[in-house]
This record gives structure tokens, sequence and C-alpha cells, in this order.
């Protein structure tokens, strides 16, 4: 069953290329951050927007909103999946996913960024591949 638009990136792609096609998730915890940075949403804006660059991504959109009293929200929608960061300045913490498809991304790049940018002093990384239906082999599709 393919549930991709003719739109989307993968669909450009050939059979061989999708097989060897690669999506990382990288789930980000963040400790020990400076909280005054976590409360600013211009600040994480920018952060996403440079840390989207660095990993060879392409910015389609970029939401944010800063609650009351704290904390930050921002998602980064980019052409190859997304970026995004919640964050609770109050202790001083913040949980980011860096979502990427495509060989040529670099999302540690990101992570790295981030992780320096926030001035996080201890985290915990996650790194999950992701692969559309397409690139799975289909004995393994019809087996789950």
């Amino acid at each position: 069953m393919e549930t991709y638009k003719k739109s989307h990136i993968l669909s450009s792609l050939s059979d061989e290329q999708k097989l060897s096609h690669q999506s990382k998730h990288l789930l980000l915890e963040l400790y020990k951050c400076d909280g005054e940075k976590l409360n600013d949403e211009s600040f994480l804006r920018c952060i996403l927007n440079r840390a989207a660059k660095l990993a060879n991504a392409t910015v389609l959109n970029l939401i944010s909103n800063k609650f009351e009293p704290q904390g930050v929200t921002a998602i980064a929608l980019l052409a190859e999946s997304h970026i995004s960061i919640h964050t609770w300045p109050e202790s001083n913490y913040s949980a980011v996913d860096i979502f990427t498809c495509g060989r040529n991304m670099m999302p540690e790049l990101a992570s790295q960024y981030i992780i320096e940018s926030l001035m996080a002093k201890e985290h915990s990384l996650h790194v999950i591949e992701r692969n559309p239906p397409s690139a799975v082999p289909k004995q393994i599709r019809t087996a789950v």
C-alpha cells in the first residue's frame, strides 16, 4: 500500500534509491540548559532555522508559541521532514526531535548545534533509523 503523495520527496526516487534511502529520527533530551535561552522564542526560531541548514534541509515553514508563564514550542517543517523543540525553562530542560529523510541529510550536525546553542551540560540522544514501506522488502512487510 503506497501512502505517499506524488509531491513527497520519496516519489522522485527509483526503487534502488528507495532501498538505500535513509531516514533518521533523532530524539534529543537536553538537561541543565540555559533557562533564559529556553524561554526566548526568537532565539529558538533562529536555532531551528540554522540547525535545518546544517542538516542540509529545506525549511518550508517555521511556527512557534511562547507559553505563559514560561516555555516555548517551535516546529520547523522541512521538505525532508521536521525539527521540533519543546522547552521547560523552569527545569532547564528541552526535548528535541530531528527527523530527516534522504541520504544527504546530516541530522547529527543539527543535533550538535542545538546542544551547544542551548548550553546543555548533559544530554541523551537516541537515533532511530526509519524506512518507508517501499524500502522494506515485501516479505518483511507482509510478515508484520
